[in-house]
């Protein structure tokens, strides 16, 4: 599996009753404009990336460095090109 379909089960999970079955997650889509993620749900998120990626891949630090509108722009792809790199320096 890669990590963009494991992130794409972890946001199905995350968004349980507020997920939209025809929802296709790509690289490109965006965390605010497509799948509308609460910040509650960012928690949530992280607290699964942990789960399922390991505990030293560390959202919150690496998503608190970022401004505004880094995180309201933030993409699927980011998230999963830091998940990539983080379990890439730790191997």
């Amino acid at each position: 599996m890669t990590t963009l379909e494991a992130l794409a089960e972890l946001l199905q999970d995350v968004l349980a009753d507020d997920w939209d079955p025809s929802t296709v997650v790509q690289m490109d889509t965006s965390f605010a404009d497509d799948l509308e993620l609460e910040s509650i749900e960012f928690v949530v998120l992280a607290e699964r990336i942990q789960e399922r990626f390991g505990a030293d891949i560390d959202f919150v630090t690496w998503i608190s460095g970022m401004d505004l509108d880094g995180i309201i722009g933030l993409t699927v792809g980011e998230v999963v090109g830091f998940i990539d790199a983080e379990r890439a320096r730790a191997s």
